[in-house]
């Protein structure tokens, strides 16, 4: 146990009178600091803060002790004042025994009601490292999770003690269970006037999940590959759209996890129907312009319309959100209608039922949250009808969505290095092949860089969370993000076999990279390559701004000027095949030696002037934070006692804005 040096002088209570404790502790949070029976206040900490504690303390305190958490001398110091606290209860059973019963009764009801105030009113503990990592949400709740299916899949019987050690065992007395083969769904979250309600716990990805992502990285490898080998604008035409369709295939296995918590067989086996269809879809998409449309649409359309068989099946066992699950089946099927009309017309003919058809299929679930949101109505009967039936509205999880999609950008990236790979039989391989393949490493790198680190530093409100409109613009660029990034590591495949410069021997490469090395790179080949860089680098740009960043005062340069840096990048890179003279290796070395200033540009943008960025030095960086709130409500708050309630704010802030996880 530490002790203030020099001793403590001062207030120690003698004699036989008790002192009054008041100390205040809420159920379910670390006990930080407590009395001891003779009025000393025991201050508990970690081994990092003891020393600045003991200093802070000293200046403000004269009788305290500071102990560190978990030790022996924190757990006799509890035992006996819990001791105490005994027998002081004890003696006053014996003198008041009947008020005292009716005493513990009335704070036993004291303490239930304001759990549940707090449950219902404020932010649950376990959304602080979501906040932290997604920026703070006024408009979410967290519920407690069912351990039973009801009607309505809302309410269940909730344990009566929160604590994490009861928790923990629920968890773990399920690990003794089997699947089932069908289980009643629970919604995991869901919209309701203007609030997110939410399970506390972390959803987890499913093993499944995985199995999906891998499944479709390999098919979209092979449609890039196939777009890469033809280079025309027709095979274009045909790997935007087979790729928009197996990315609904994918989307929509996301949306089936992330809504509901169905832990059964009948789950596994319907995702397995899917992968199916899309095992189907892809065996013919080669030909699909020639011969094959047909039974390509035709495993597209099973899968949707199974989707949509499936959202009305939930209709009826979760009365709940049974508007929202009839509405999602019908914008499941309607775009059915036209695919199959594209069917009976001519090949170019057709293009004016894909393209609506494929706009109904990625954005219509855009158009259910802005109809249940009421913005897009302008008749207030309509607008009632909408608020009433769509009063509950599920939404995704905004871990569980950001990881998966993040698990999968980062399967793009490394399949694009997979397609780069050859083999060499010359005696020392280092050669213009080996040179191009290296600089394609970089360049993926740093793209994977930029995604995952310097796009989430400093990250103050992800677009999910900021606002429904940001998440939709996050959401829909990915699709062409992931989509041109394929594109360019197809090409680039070839660029890097490709011997129309020194030093690149095409007889070093075995078999059967030899025949597939070409002597000159077609222009299809450059603009898909430089096209896709472009792209890919601009929606990333896109994907950036649509958050909202910390303002480091001392910033070298603000993540805005940085951003538009980049898309000069970009910009620079789409107008590279103009140069006809550009070889490969000139090519693939002055797309990465822009992607890397880009990088270079961030890193050192992104520093602070006072800390260096070559060396650590002791200087410290601060940031700031837009918060809705006015400073003279601030200053009239802080003269009523200093407290602000986050409801207060969420209503100045209206429904309209922030906080919203969005439900796609």
């Amino acid at each position: 146990m530490d002790t203030p040096k020099g001793g403590a002088t001062g207030t120690t209570t003698t004699g036989s009178a008790t002192p009054v404790h008041h100390h205040l502790h809420v159920p379910g949070r670390r006990l930080r600091h407590f009395l001891r029976p003779d009025g000393r206040k025991v201050h508990v900490t970690t081994p990092e803060e003891v020393e600045d504690m003991r200093r802070r303390l000293s200046t403000i305190e004269t009788e305290f002790e500071v102990v560190i958490h978990g030790t022996e001398q924190h757990i006799n110091a509890l035992r006996e004042t819990h001791e105490h606290h005994e027998r002081e209860k004890a003696t006053l059973r014996e003198k008041h025994g009947d008020i005292l019963d009716e005493f513990e009764r009335v704070i036993r009801e004291l303490d239930a009601l304001s759990s549940e105030i707090q449950n219902v009113s404020e932010h649950a503990v376990e959304l602080s490292s979501n906040f932290s990592k997604y920026g703070f949400s006024s408009h979410l709740r967290t519920r407690e999770t069912p351990t039973g299916s009801s009607a309505n899949s809302m309410h269940g019987d909730a344990p009566e003690d929160s604590d994490s050690t009861l928790n923990d065992w629920n968890a773990r007395r399920k690990q003794g269970g089997y699947m089932r083969f069908f289980k009643r769904p629970i919604v995991r979250q869901y919209f309701h006037k203007g609030l997110l309600w939410r399970a506390s716990e972390a959803l987890e990805m499913a093993s499944y999940e995985l199995f999906v992502d891998l499944f479709y990285v390999g098919i979209i490898a092979v449609a890039g590959d196939q777009a890469a080998e033809e280079h025309t604008g027709e095979a274009l035409l045909r790997f935007v759209i087979v790729f928009t369709l197996g990315w609904k295939f994918w989307s929509d296995v996301s949306v089936y996890v992330s809504w509901f918590d169905a832990d059964d067989i009948i789950r596994r086996l319907s995702v397995l129907f899917g992968l199916v269809c899309l095992l189907g879809m892809t065996t013919n998409m080669a030909a699909s312009f020639e011969d094959t449309w047909t039974p390509l649409i035709a495993f597209y359309i099973a899968g949707r319309w199974f989707g949509s068989a499936y959202y009305l099946w939930l209709s009826y066992l979760i009365p709940m959100i049974r508007g929202t699950m009839i509405a999602t089946a019908i914008v499941n099927f309607v775009p059915g209608l036209l695919w199959i009309g594209s069917c009976y017309v001519e090949n170019y003919a057709r293009q004016g039922l894909v393209w609506p058809a494929l706009f109904l299929d990625i954005c219509g679930s855009v158009i259910l949250v802005f109809l249940q949101r009421g913005t897009a109505l302008v008749s207030p009967r309509l607008k009632e009808w909408a608020s009433k039936t769509f009063e509950f509205y599920p939404a995704l999880n905004i871990e569980h969505k950001i990881e998966r999609t993040g698990a999968f950008v980062t399967l793009v990236f490394g399949s694009s290095i997979l397609s780069l790979l050859y083999q060499s039989k010359a005696e020392f391989g280092i050669n213009a092949f080996f040179g191009k393949a290296a600089l394609s490493l970089i360049q993926a790198f740093t793209f994977n860089w930029l995604y995952f680190e310097i796009d989430s530093f400093n990250l103050h409100t992800h677009a999910i969370r900021r606002h429904y409109a940001s998440s939709f613009i996050w959401l829909m660029c990915h699709l062409p993000f992931v989509m041109a990034f394929t594109l360019a590591g197809s090409s680039l495949a070839h660029l890097v076999l490709a011997h129309d410069c020194e030093d690149a021997d095409y007889h070093t490469l075995r078999e059967p990279y030899e025949e597939r090395s070409e002597e000159h790179v077609p222009q299809g080949l450059r603009w898909y390559y430089c096209c896709g860089l472009a792209i890919a680098l601009m929606m990333m740009n896109l994907i950036s701004w649509t958050h909202v960043y910390k303002t480091v005062p001392s910033q070298r340069l603000k993540k805005e000027y940085r951003l538009i840096f980049r898309f000069a990048v970009s910009i620079v890179i789409l107008l590279l095949p103009l140069k006809h003279d550009l070889n490969s290796l000139h090519l693939v070395a002055t797309t990465t030696c822009l992607i890397v200033l880009a990088l270079m540009v961030e890193l050192v943008g992104a520093s602070c002037v006072k800390a260096g960025f070559w060396y650590q030095c002791n200087a410290k960086c601060s940031y700031s934070a837009k918060c809705n709130l006015l400073r003279k409500d601030l200053e009239q708050t802080l003269k009523k006692g200093g407290v602000i309630h986050v409801e207060d704010l969420a209503g100045k802030k209206g429904t309209e804005k922030g906080g919203y996880e969005f439900g796609a």
